[in-house]
């Protein structure tokens, strides 16, 4: 792999996620324009061996940066997991391929978790989150393209029934996804609303600590500036 390949989809660096325990339902909020620096301050966190494992080389900050202004949110979709300081915990791309005459829709999948947020089972809810929106776009091959060294992100693709192609230190994978049903559509219409109800809420609580952080300096200088008695 050359360090010219698009990462939109290049590999994905997810932790250790074998054996992780589900804590149960967690918001993947779908990401526009807007949080471009979002995206860039979580890729930009992300330790050395983790950008090795999510782009396939070792990205410097101008190529991350570039990647970033690259998205294409109009053709792609990019889901991310917010903590309550909306900090990117989790990340994940969706690149869908443009398909010539006569050819079914195909997608590639791309994400990265920080260490931090590592063995809570994210990079395989990321995975899932991205599996449903494919399949209800009537994709019908989903691949992923990972150093062969990133056990994890194979393992969980193995576990969703993905073939896996090893050439040397790269591996494909490949995962044939059944047609949309009634049940799929309305999963993802609840989760995504969910989600985007979680996030606002999560957005205004920020700007309310802010609010109150911000009162509480005014009325320290204001104490600060009365006079005192002396007897």
């Amino acid at each position: 792999m050359t360090q010219e390949h698009n990462p939109a989809s290049a590999s994905a660096n997810v932790g250790p996620e074998s054996g992780a325990k589900n804590p149960g339902w967690v918001p993947i909020h779908r990401l526009a324009p807007q949080h471009r620096d979002q995206i860039l301050a979580h890729l930009l966190g992300l330790e050395p061996a983790d950008r090795y494992l999510r782009f396939g080389y070792l990205a410097t900050d101008e190529q991350i940066g570039r990647y970033v202004v690259g998205l294409n949110f109009e053709r792609d979709e990019v889901f991310g997991i917010a903590n309550r300081n909306l900090r990117l915990i989790g990340l994940a791309h969706l690149a869908y391929l443009d398909a010539t005459s006569g050819q079914e829709l195909s997608a590639e999948f791309g994400g990265s978790v920080l260490s931090q947020a590592r063995g809570q089972g994210h990079g395989a809810r990321l995975f899932g989150h991205a599996l449903l929106h494919a399949r209800n776009k009537g994709v019908g091959t989903l691949t992923i393209h990972a150093l062969s060294e990133n056990a994890p992100m194979l393992h969980i693709a193995r576990q969703a029934g993905a073939t896996v192609v090893r050439d040397g230190s790269e591996s494909d994978a490949y995962l044939r996804l059944p047609p949309d049903t009634l049940a799929s559509q309305t999963e993802q219409w609840v989760g995504d609303n969910a989600a985007s109800i979680d996030y606002h809420m999560k957005h205004n609580a920020r700007r309310l600590d802010g609010l109150l952080e911000a009162i509480g300096e005014v009325k320290a200088r204001i104490g600060k500036g009365r006079p005192t008695a002396s007897g």
